[in-house]
Formats: C-alpha cells, structure tokens, sequence
C-alpha cells in the first residue's frame, strides 16, 4: 500500500487519509453556516498571525520578493472572508420551491424542491507558482470547505515548509472552531504514484489542480479510469493571445509598450495569465511597436525563477521556439549577472509560419511572447482561431478599432474565458464576476471559474426532493425561511416564507 508522510504524524496510507477525509465530510456537511464562517474567518487571521515569518520562508523557497508575497497573502486571506460571506449570506445553494397543485388536470402536479449539496472530499493540488493563493489554504481549499467538502491537499514540493505552515494554521483552526478533526488533511510526498493513489481512491469525490498541461491532464485520466468516474478541475496554463488593432497601434504605441513590457515580464512571466502571443496586422507602426516593446523588455532586470526545474523548462522551450524556421528573435534583456539565465525575450513570426508550425502555438512559461505578423484581417483571424482554448484574449484598440472589426470581436468568447479590453492579461481580480478558466486545454470544463465565489459550483451537486416531509427538508428548502435567502418559490424570487 502506498504511503506518505503527513506533518505531525506517523507514516500514514492514503487509504487512511481518505477514510478520515470521508468521515470528517459526513460531520463538517451537517455544520451550521454560521459555524462554517466563523472557521474560514478563523483560518484566515491564523494565517496573518504567522506574520513575516511565514512570509520570509515562502521568499526563501520561491525565489519570490516579499512584497509580492505580501500581496498574494493579503488575496488569499480575503478570498477565505470572502467565502464565509457567501456562506453567511446562504442564498449560493440555489433553493428552489415548485409547490404542489393537487387538483392539476389532468395529472396532479407533486411538490418539488432544489438546492446544491457538497460532493465529499476533494482533493486539491497546490501550485508552484502561487505558495499562497492557489495552495494549501487557496481558492480551492477555500471554495470546498465553503460547501461543505473536507479537503485533502497535496503540497506543491518547491514549497513544502510553507504548506506545513500553513496546514498548522488550518489546524489551530479546527481546533478553536471545533470541527472535524480531519476536515482538513495535508500529503507532503514528491511521487506522482501518491497523486495517482488519491485521485483513484473510492472515498474521493472531485479534484482541483493549476499546474501544468501534462499534470492536469494525467489527473483527468486517472479520474475517468475509475469505476466510478469524478470530475477533474484542472486549470492547465494558457498563451493568452492579444490583439493589437491598427488604429490603437499609430496612436497609443508608447503607452501599449509600457503596458505590454510589464505584463510579459512581470513575476519573470510565471503566470498563467502571460501574454505569450501577440497578434497583429503588418504595418510600419507595428515595426516600430514592436522595436520599441523589446528595447524595453532588454531593460527589465530579471530575477531567478521559481525553481530550477521551472527554470530549466523555460530556457528549453523558448530555445525550440526560437529555432523554429521563420522565428526572429528580436531582442533579449542584456542584463548580466551570474546565475540569472532565463532572460526575457520578445521574437516575431509571419501568420503563415505560425498556421503551419504547432510547435509555436505551445506556451513557453516564462518572460516570453512571441507576435504574430499578419498580412491582413482575414490572416489575422485565421491565426487567432488556430489557437487552442485559452485563460484570456485581449482586444488592444480604439473605438474606430472596435467598429470596423465587430466580426473579429464576436470570436473572442469561443476563445477564451475571459475577455480584456484594453488591458494586458495578467492581474485577475477576486470578485463574483470573475472567469478564471476556459476552453481546454485552458481548463478541463469551461463552465466553471476557479477564480471568485462561483468556484464554489465546482464542488457540489443539485439535488431534488419531491413531496418530501416538511420536517425532513433541509433548512433551506422548508416553508419557514428563518436565514431569509433568497429563494425561487413557483418561479418567483423571494426571501420570504412558503405561502
């Protein structure tokens, strides 16, 4: 049998993980809201106690700067207040009331009502690039306790001591709340067989990863290999194509480059969210775009990547994109000092290239992009459709722009998740109306977000009672509405009580 270590324990198997994992749901599901909250609240100020001690070792295992760890804390504290608001609040289960109609003809009409439940245990994969956000306690473990699951984590090996850190918050967490003492567990194991063994456990019910396309999809496989398959959700990098129109190139340029410069460099481009292709139509204001954009990316000082292996992976694809036959390689960043080898760098290719070379369409991650040059608008939205699904598209124009290519405009949600106007990609605001995911391979299911409090949907299931017992239902679907959610009673929204 397969075993891990887990933090504060004997060597444990993965079947007792998950058993614990599936006796700590069937408590934690009947947990009230209120109590729900005031843990996920919990949660987030143990983590802010740990203060810059958890912040200096996540700097220490990632390579990232404080600041910008500062700032990703600050984001994942907020989305597990965010949460608990939402579970507050209550009206997220998506109650729904059809009252019965005795003396319907001519068959008489049942009562009927809805509401989501918590699937069971997830599993959640944390990710490199994001120690805080998309890790231990992120929007995936947020998002599933926020339903009711209990949550196994996997952590990401580049940085295991802060996931332990973390983990212990949760832990203190669950020991001032009183919950389950295993609704929350943590695996700290590098073999990929580990992963493979709680995927296919019996007990588990869904899985959440952000992390690279092959990881994603051999999580998707492994899940749709058991008798019982579960739904993956695999966020799995994107190139994130942007569209710059002719207009906004002869008269924005200069702010676009600073734009543009920033967005490919930022973080040394380890976000999901890069712009790692751009597209354009040829002209002399392209060309001098284009000179400009990598004159300022030469400038950017980098700094070392993530890890070694991340490191490593970039230097490698950027050097088989580079020797494609029909790539440019504009410029790179001149800095120099020993140890920083991934540099930035900006290259071009003709639309006719790209169409033919599948090789180009690949995400290279890293502070990478590569433009497309265009013969004309029909070549433009040739190239823009070659691509598979994505995170993003972005639309760089004017409001000319915008209505002389209304038609190219319409493609863009067959594209991508989300769409920007006149913003670079990266930067993904935590709010309700936020899509983080796409078409695959973007995603493994495009109809859910991973990103704000949708990505509780990921996690449940609808379910349906007919003529069931008033003191059978569950809270929110009795007559009396003692929390005062919002419902839809007989296709009428209303907090109010069944009449």
């Amino acid at each position: 049998m397969l075993v891990t270590k887990t933090p504060g324990t004997a060597l444990t198997s993965i079947n007792e993980t998950m058993l614990n994992a599936f006796d700590a749901f069937n408590e934690y599901k009947k947990v009230l809201p209120e109590q729900k909250a005031i843990f996920l609240e919990t949660i987030a100020n143990e983590i802010e106690a740990l203060g810059d001690t958890l912040i200096n070792k996540a700097s220490e295992e990632t390579n990232l700067p404080a600041a910008r760890l500062t700032g990703e804390r600050a984001r994942t504290t907020m989305q597990l207040r965010m949460f608990a608001a939402m579970v507050r609040e209550g009206s997220w289960v998506e109650a729904s009331i059809d009252t019965s109609i005795p003396d319907r003809y001519p068959v008489p009409k049942s009562d009927i009502r809805k509401m989501l439940i918590p699937l069971g245990p997830v599993i959640v994969f944390g990710a490199s690039n994001f120690p805080f956000a998309y890790s231990t306690a992120g929007g995936d473990t947020a998002s599933a306790l926020a339903a009711g699951c209990s949550v196994v984590v996997k952590a990401h090996p580049a940085h295991a001591e802060t996931s332990i850190m973390v983990y212990e918050a949760i832990k203190t967490s669950i020991k001032k709340c009183g919950m389950p003492s295993n609704v929350f567990q943590h695996v700290n194991d590098e073999g990929f067989e580990t992963g493979k063994a709680l995927v296919q456990h019996p007990a588990t019910a869904a899985v959440g990863f952000t992390g690279s396309f092959s990881g994603g999809k051999a999580l998707y496989d492994y899940a749709f290999e058991r008798k019982n398959p579960i739904p993956v959700f695999s966020e799995m990098g994107s190139i994130n194509p942007v569209i710059f129109f002719p207009d906004t190139l002869e008269k924005n340029s200069e702010e676009l480059v600073k734009m543009y410069a920033g967005s490919v460099t930022l973080g040394m481009g380890q976000f999901c969210t890069n712009p790692g292709l751009m597209i354009a139509i040829e002209s002399d204001a392209l060309n001098i775009f284009l000179e400009n954009l990598s004159e300022e990316v030469s400038k950017f000082i980098p700094s070392k990547m993530l890890h070694e292996g991340i490191q490593q992976a970039y230097i490698e694809k950027m050097e088989k994109a580079l020797s494609q036959k029909g790539v440019t390689l504009i410029k790179k960043s001149t800095y120099q000092s020993n140890g920083i080898k991934t540099l930035p760098a900006i290259a071009s290719v003709s639309g006719e290239t790209f169409l033919k070379n599948p090789t180009l369409h690949e995400e290279v991650f890293g502070p990478y992009s590569l433009m497309v040059k265009c013969k004309d608008v029909n070549e433009l939205k040739e190239v823009w459709q070659s691509v598979a699904g994505q995170l993003t598209t972005s639309l760089m124009g004017t409001d000319k722009d915008f209505n002389d290519h209304k038609e190219l405009i319409e493609i863009a949600p067959a594209i991508a998740g989300r769409i920007n106007f006149n913003n670079p990609p990266t930067g993904v605001e935590v709010c309700p109306s936020m899509v983080h995911g796409g078409p695959f391979p973007a995603t493994t299911d495009s109809r859910y977000t991973a990103v704000g409090i949708n990505g509780v949907k990921r996690w449940v299931r609808p379910i349906c009672f007919q003529n069931c017992p008033e003191y059978l239902l569950p809270e929110e679907l009795k007559n009396k509405n003692p929390r005062k959610i919002m419902r839809l009673i007989n296709n009428q929204h209303s907090n109010g009580d069944v009449e």
